[in-house]
């Protein structure tokens, strides 16, 4: 691929059509990371936005969770004002009950003559799993609806079935696709990650790396790391790593050394239009990473933080509503991503049936 050829950037505030492509740029009919597993302990609720629609988390005493819309039916109060009481939600307002399955099973104002079929009222559900150390939630392009999924949640690695080592979050103010696509940018280390502990822009080398498609996105096939990211060193031996991404914001770096195995997992979750959450979770066997938890955490805590910072930067100039670039071959990740979306929101809006537009090849880069 030459260099000097270019693709303007798809803005967020213009995406497709359609209703896994609102004007919000989201796409929907697909699973979103909600929160890590411990965020919900049995027999709490908890309220998110996500993708600007309230949604309602719930964990029943049996350690089962479920997700419904955060806005009771009848006054339209938030059902999270409310209580969780033996399994079941109560609205604050009147005292109208409802069941994780979204049924209303009581409203007390009606009197025993007063014939209703209280069973029909019901609060909209998402489907929800809790696996891999987190809960995802299925994000419906109709609410109304009550078909099966689509596509099945991620399935990682085996080593992320075991609670995570390490969890870390951060709120970037940013609509979703410049997460991610800043994310998976490979040429911003050296500028943006200047540390001791991992590299240096005296440090920048030409890099070869081959991709290939994979479940809904793409992956770095499995390589080892390039000689300039000191950090893998600390994890001794001959480490190799593979990196894939799946839509709608997963990143997945999975590390093997020898029998061990070291997996990162960073989730980009949209809030609304302009703010994203990132969660980012290692899971790993290797047994002294453990002890030396509370001197990397602040290490993950910075290299994520020196992200958001130059996204907050970012934002002064997009708020002129310039127009962006990607080139070959540094941006070809954001172009598969825009391109991957594309196909995603036609299949669903349109019928269109789903292609992995990413074909293998060897992207190389300056880094």
């Amino acid at each position: 691929m030459p260099a000097t050829e270019t693709t303007e950037a798809p803005r967020p505030d213009t995406p497709s059509r359609g209703p896994s492509a609102r004007d919000d740029g989201f796409l929907r009919d697909i699973w979103y990371f909600a929160m890590p597993s411990g965020d919900l302990a049995p027999g709490r609720m908890l309220a998110k936005t996500l993708l600007g629609e309230p949604v309602l988390f719930g964990r029943g005493d049996d350690g089962s969770v479920f997700a419904m819309r955060d806005i009771c039916p009848h006054r339209g109060i938030p059902l999270s004002d409310g209580r969780f009481e033996a399994g079941e939600v109560e609205c604050c307002y009147h005292g109208w009950r409802f069941a994780p399955d979204g049924r209303c099973t009581a409203i007390p104002s009606l009197t025993a003559d007063q014939a209703m079929e209280v069973e029909k009222i019901r609060v909209a559900t998402y489907p929800t799993v809790d696996r891999h150390g987190g809960i995802w939630v299925y994000m419906r392009a109709d609410l109304r609806s009550t078909a099966e999924p689509v596509v099945p949640p991620p399935a990682l690695p085996a080593v992320t079935d075991r609670a995570p080592g390490m969890v870390q979050r951060m709120t970037f103010p940013c609509h979703v696709d410049h997460a991610v696509i800043g994310l998976m940018d490979p040429a911003h280390g050296p500028f943006v990650h200047t540390s001791w502990w991992w590299r240096t822009r005296k440090s920048i080398h030409e890099k070869a790396k081959r991709f290939g498609p994979s479940d809904l996105g793409f992956a770095m096939l499995r390589h080892q790391p390039s000689r300039n990211s000191a950090a893998y060193k600390l994890l001794g031996g001959t480490p190799t790593t593979e990196i894939r991404f799946r839509l709608p914001g997963l990143r997945v770096e999975d590390i093997e050394i020898g029998r061990h195995r070291v997996c990162g997992v960073t989730a980009v979750t949209p809030v609304d239009e302009k703010t994203t959450e990132i969660t980012h979770m290692i899971f790993w066997t290797v047994p002294w990473l453990s002890l030396l938890k509370p001197i990397l955490a602040p290490f993950a805590r910075r290299f994520l933080g020196q992200d958001r910072d130059v996204v907050v930067r970012q934002q002064r100039g997009l708020a002129h509503n310039p127009t962006l670039m990607l080139i070959n071959d540094a941006d070809v990740q954001a172009k598969w991503y825009f391109r991957l979306k594309k196909a995603y929101a036609a299949w669903r809006s349109d019928g269109v049936p789903f292609e992995n537009p990413v074909r293998e090849t060897t992207l190389r880069w300056r880094s």
